[in-house]
C-alpha cells in the first residue's frame, strides 16, 4: 500500500467516525495538514510525515515486544522468570539506538530550521506591523502601504440579541486589501507589532513569526504558483483576536507589477510615514490636509472609520463595554475640549485598551473625532480638520 492510500485510508476513516456521530457530510475531516505552497512548506510537511512514521514504526515495535514477551512468557505455559540485575549489553543497545534514531530525526528538522531563518538575497521586502487588531503592510521598494482588515460584516458576527446573518463561505478568514505577492519570487518580511504580541501565520506557505512591540523579526517565503493562501494572528492579543485574518495572495510577476502600479495610481499617499490607507474610509481627495471639510462630509467619512477601527470595542451604537471599553455616547472626553480627545485618539492611554491611532491618516482621523462627536446623543457641533490633526502630530 502506498503512503497516498494510507493517507487517504486515515482521512476516510476519520470521515466514517464523524458521520457515525452524527456530523455533517459538507464538513472537511482531513487527517493531514494543509497542502504545502512554499518550499518551507513543503519541508515541514515532508518532515511531518517522516517523523510520523517513526513514531509509527516505534510504536509497533515496542508494542509488539511487549505484547510477545506477554503472551509467550506467561507462567500459565511454564515460563521461568530469569533473574539477573543489570546488563551492559542491553543497557549499550537501548542507549544507542534511540540516540541514533533522534539524532536521524534532528538532522532534517534542523536544517529546515536553518532555511526558515535565511531570509538572505529577497526580490521583494515587506515591513508587516501588527495592531489591535489589523495588519499594515509596507513595501518598501515599490512604495505601497495599506492596512488590512477583516471583512466579515459586523452583522454576522454579533449574535447578543438574535441569530446573526447567514456566514460568508470564507468566515472571519476574509479581508478588505490582501498582501499581494509575486508567485516564485524570494519575499522577505520583518515583522513587529504596535501593542501586544501578535504572531503573523500563514501554514501554507511555513510561516508562523510572532510581531513582538520595540524588535523586528525577519522571515520569508516564496509562493510556489499563483493562488490565495489565508491565515490568522497565532498569538492571543486581545479581545478581537480571532477578528485577525491573514490573506496572501500571490499573482504572476507581470500581473504584481500592474497591481503595483494601480495601488499608486489609486494611492498616491501610500508611501508617506503618516499615511495608511484604510480601505473605504474616505475618498482620496480627503488626504489634503488643507481642504476645508463640511461637517456632513467628514461625519460620512469617519462613520467607515469608526466602523472599521473603533465599533469592535465601543460599539456601533457608541455604548462600550464598560469597564474595559468606556462609552463614547455622552462621554466628558468626546464632549469636552477637541484638543484633549485628538491627544487621546493620537497617543493612546496606558494601562487600558486604548491604542494609539497614529497610524490612521489626519483625514481619517479628522472624519472619525468629528462623527464621534456628533453622533449618538453627541451633539457638539464641531468639525475637526485635517490640518488641526497634522498640527497635532508635531
Amino acid at each position: 500500500m502506498g503512503l497516498d492510500m494510507i493517507r487517504k485510508a486515515f482521512r476516510n476513516a476519520a470521515l466514517a467516525a464523524a458521520l457515525a456521530a452524527g456530523a455533517s457530510a459538507n464538513a472537511a475531516y482531513d487527517v493531514d495538514i494543509l497542502p504545502p505552497a512554499s518550499p518551507i512548506a513543503q519541508q515541514i510537511y515532508d518532515l511531518h510525515w517522516a517523523i510520523m512514521w517513526v513514531c509509527i514504526v516505534i510504536f509497533f515495535l515496542v508494542f509488539g515486544a511487549m505484547f510477545y514477551s506477554i503472551l509467550k512468557h506467561r507462567k500459565s505455559v511454564g515460563a521461568k522468570a530469569a533473574h539477573f540485575h543489570e546488563n551492559t549489553t542491553v543497557e549499550v543497545i537501548w542507549t544507542v539506538i534511540p540516540f541514533l534514531i533522534l539524532v536521524g530525526m534532528a538532522y532534517p528538522a534542523t536544517k529546515t530550521v536553518l532555511d526558515m531563518k535565511d531570509a538572505s538575497n529577497p526580490d521583494l521586502t515587506i515591513k508587516v506591523t501588527a495592531f489591535q487588531w489589523a495588519w499594515e503592510y509596507d513595501y518598501l521598494q515599490d512604495g505601497v502601504k495599506f492596512n488590512s482588515l477583516l471583512a466579515t460584516p459586523r452583522s454576522q458576527i454579533e449574535e447578543w440579541e438574535r441569530k446573526g446573518e447567514q456566514k460568508n463561505p470564507h468566515y472571519l478568514l476574509e479581508v478588505d486589501k490582501p498582501m499581494v505577492v509575486p508567485a516564485g519570487k524570494k519575499v522577505r518580511l520583518l515583522i513587529t507589532s504596535n501593542d501586544v504580541i501578535h504572531g503573523w501565520y500563514v501554514p501554507q506557505l511555513g510561516i508562523n513569526q510572532y510581531g513582538i512591540p520595540g524588535f523586528v523579526k525577519d522571515t520569508w517565503f516564496k509562493a510556489d504558483k499563483p493562488g490565495l493562501y489565508r491565515g490568522q494572528c497565532s498569538q492571543i492579543c486581545g479581545k478581537e483576536h480571532g477578528y485577525m485574518p491573514i490573506v496572501v495572495v500571490a499573482k504572476a510577476p507581470e500581473e504584481y507589477a500592474a497591481w503595483v502600479k494601480e495601488q499608486k495610481a489609486n494611492s498616491p499617499q501610500a508611501a508617506a510615514p503618516a499615511q495608511v490607507a484604510v480601505a473605504a474610509a474616505a475618498p482620496a481627495a480627503a488626504e489634503d490636509p488643507n481642504k476645508k471639510w463640511s461637517l456632513d462630509e467628514l461625519k460620512a467619512a469617519g462613520e467607515k472609520v469608526y466602523a472599521a477601527n473603533c465599533a469592535a470595542c465601543h460599539q456601533p451604537t457608541g455604548k462600550g463595554m464598560p469597564p474595559a471599553f468606556p462609552a463614547l455616547d455622552g462621554s466628558k472626553v468626546v464632549n469636552g475640549p477637541k484638543a484633549a480627545q485628538l491627544a487621546l485618539v493620537l497617543g493612546g492611554k496606558q494601562g487600558t485598551a486604548m491604542a494609539s491611532f497614529a497610524r490612521l491618516s489626519d483625514s481619517e482621523l479628522a472624519g472619525v473625532i468629528t462623527y464621534t462627536r456628533n453622533s449618538w446623543g453627541n451633539k457638539t457641533g464641531e468639525a475637526i480638520q485635517p490640518a488641526e490633526v497634522k498640527a497635532a502630530r508635531k
